[in-house]
């Protein structure tokens, strides 16, 4: 296999996600950092576009916690490598808790050694393995969809459930039934915009309406399906190019 095999790394410590970046040589491993987050919900919605192999994911994370990412991401890619990092005293835990198949456990403050031998053995793992991102464009897909309407009640559909901050691209092909490589494709041709710009432009869209009448950043956050604010805060300035609370100061007649 030629292609090198995709990471990433959900951390709330930018410090943490760095250390690890700079602990491996990925180009020696046939491995490269794709992209980051700083939370299980900025993970759930940038994930279907890195298309990770392999994650390496915090435990205790604000908002939505390593294990609840974990159950998320093992039901909807189960043959994607979860590597969960923890600290010593909450290792049993970790353990208790997580039911899905994880890959390690790794205690925290992590060596280089322990790293490298967990992702040699995730390579192998990897490379006995189909690429399942890859299986998804192979998959039965239809040639239209069965029904003329059915975008439609695929749009209805985000429109009800975008404050639900696990909804993702993935989650909604398997509610309808898709592979998520083609309702990517047919969402793309038949809105004009992929699928993580709409979801964002419905969560933009209500964000600013909630701006107007003053609502607290935080409130907002999590009523547009973003709980995490600091993802939140991001992704509202890069939509309206201005800060929440430059939007909230304006004057309006």
């Amino acid at each position: 296999m030629n292609r090198k095999f995709r990471v990433m790394v959900i951390d709330d410590e930018e410090t943490a996600r760095k250390l690890i970046k700079a602990l491996v040589n990925w180009d020696e491993l046939n491995m490269e950092v794709v992209g980051e987050a700083a939370s299980g919900i900025e993970a759930i919605n940038i994930i279907d576009d890195l298309k990770p192999d392999i994650v390496f994911v915090d435990i205790s994370m604000p908002f939505m916690n390593g294990i609840e990412f974990t159950k998320i991401a093992t039901d909807r890619y189960p043959n994607l490598i979860i590597i969960i990092m923890t600290a010593i005293d909450e290792f049993e835990y970790a353990r208790k808790c997580v039911s899905m198949p994880v890959f390690e456990y790794m205690l925290k403050p992590m060596v280089r050694a322990e790293i490298d031998n967990t992702l040699n053995r995730a390579k192998e793992r990897l490379l006995s393995e189909k690429d399942f991102w890859e299986e998804q464009k192979n998959a039965s897909e239809p040639e239209a969809f069965s029904e003329t309407d059915a975008m439609d009640q695929i749009k209805k559909y985000v429109g009800e459930n975008y404050t639900d901050s696990g909804i993702n691209l993935t989650q909604v092909a398997a509610e309808f039934g898709f592979s998520s490589s083609y309702l990517s494709r047919k969402f793309k041709q038949d809105v004009g915009m992929n699928f993580v710009e709409y979801l964002t432009d419905l969560r933009m869209k209500k964000a600013i309406e909630l701006a107007k009448k003053n609502v607290k950043m935080f409130k907002t956050a999590s009523e547009v399906g973003i709980p995490d604010p600091n993802y939140f805060s991001r992704c509202f300035k890069k939509y309206t190019g201005k800060s929440y609370s430059d939007y909230t100061a304006r004057k309006t007649d």
